[in-house]
């Protein structure tokens, strides 16, 4: 899931709001419904993909999060289709499929979603596996000090040093909140780097590749931070 850049309201026309508060209000009785809760979910994960407006994004979700897309339709992936390929400067490349990184070691991290734009979703349950036991299994070469992430939406793109892809509570996340991830969610395979805002932990993930450097994100080709670190965080990866 990747979060977008903040949206000025100035100049945002009246008509624009209005229909936001209609919507907001009539989405927020739906959250407060248990059992269409699921359905709307669905309505807004799906709308999101063809919402070139942003209001999608801006209504109220049962679990706190927002769905965005920076392209128009995502395609979907299963454990028929999917796979995972960790390439670049590596010694052993390798391609999991889904099944393939299910039955690996499985490790859990509890932290916030914090987006750019204001939202967080705190105390969120990831498990999956270390990208560090993926980047070890496929022997990083010496010259290599970055990792490189690609997405099969075709167009997002994110990366992590060396350093910062080792860390232990840095995942190639299967499960979110104790469910497999959705396809709105990111799924099958999402990327979740606790220490950092959620831009940084990208959806729809198809490629590890080790490069010689840092090679800038999409978002960070927009002007974002390197470095998405939260405020709070600990930098020296004091995550359990």
């Amino acid at each position: 899931m990747a979060d977008r850049p903040k949206r000025s309201a100035d100049g945002a026309p009246v008509g624009r709001r209005a229909l936001l508060g209609v919507l907001a209000a009539g989405a927020a009785g739906l959250v407060a419904a248990p059992p269409l809760q699921r359905g709307w979910e669905n309505f807004l994960g799906a709308a999101s993909q063809v919402d070139r407006t942003g209001l999608t994004g801006l209504l109220p979700n049962p679990g706190g999060f927002r769905y965005y897309s920076v392209v128009g339709s995502v395609p979907r992936k299963d454990e028929r289709n999917y796979a995972l390929t960790i390439g670049g400067l590596v010694e052993n490349p390798r391609t999991y499929t889904l099944p393939e990184l299910r039955a690996l070691p499985q490790t859990r991290v509890v932290g916030d979603a914090v987006c750019t734009d204001g939202w967080r979703v705190d105390n969120t349950p990831f498990d999956g596996v270390k990208l560090a036991d993926l980047l070890d299994a496929a022997g990083v070469r010496g010259e290599g000090t970055a990792v490189r992430f690609t997405c099969f939406d075709g167009a997002y793109t994110e990366s992590l040093t060396l350093e910062q892809a080792r860390r232990s509570d840095v995942l190639v996340a299967l499960n979110m909140q104790d469910k497999p991830i959705t396809h709105q969610q990111g799924g099958p395979v999402r990327l979740y780097v606790a220490p950092m805002y959620f831009y940084k932990s990208a959806k729809w993930l198809s490629g590890i590749e080790v490069t010689e450097q840092v090679v800038p994100g999409f978002w960070e080709e927009r002007g974002y931070p390197v470095d998405g670190w939260l405020e709070d965080a600990d930098r020296t990866d004091g995550a359990a």
